[in-house]
């Protein structure tokens, strides 16, 4: 299964994800519509970018009463049957990462849903902060963002390694 990575050491905070999430998914350029979350802090000098995990056992597929939160079994990524939400925000209270929202033109639940395979959100990252990958790969992705935080901060640690 693949899902939305987020490199937080790359984000610039630019936001074209969010606008083009908002655009592909509600076809209007409208932050608070998209379905991938920039925060900034700029008194840390911090970037926190959130998107669903596409959760293995997902509470909001659970709990929803009408089940219209299924996984796609092209993408597997957990999806809302729009047409069949009754926009209860019940997924939205449990979601242990607070990425579900409640579309407010249309009085859906609204997630990620990796753009049927194709995320906008990740071919517009200007910074290369987001990437598309293999759940089993971001430990290893991880690891390499660590291991260049070490070298930065430890450089006689790793003598004869590059930056």
């Amino acid at each position: 299964m693949k899902i939305v990575s987020v490199d937080l050491e790359r984000c610039v905070g630019c936001r074209n994800c969010e606008w083009a999430c908002s655009f592909y998914q509600n076809g209007h350029f409208r932050r608070e519509q998209s379905n991938i979350t920039v925060n900034l802090y700029p008194e840390g000098r911090f970037v926190a970018t959130l998107t669903c995990v596409q959760c293995e056992k997902p509470l909001c597929a659970k709990i929803c009463p009408v089940g219209v939160i299924t996984r796609d079994p092209e993408t597997q990524a957990m999806v809302v049957d729009e047409s069949r939400c009754l926009g209860c925000k019940v997924c939205v209270q449990v979601c242990p990462f607070g990425n579900i929202q409640l579309n407010q033109e249309r009085h859906v639940a609204q997630k990620c849903n990796v753009c049927e395979g194709e995320p906008k959100c990740v071919r517009f990252c200007m910074a290369q902060a987001l990437q598309y990958v293999e759940v089993k790969e971001i430990p290893a992705t991880k690891r390499k963002v660590l291991d260049r935080r070490l070298r930065k901060l430890h450089p006689a640690l790793f003598p004869g390694v590059e930056k």
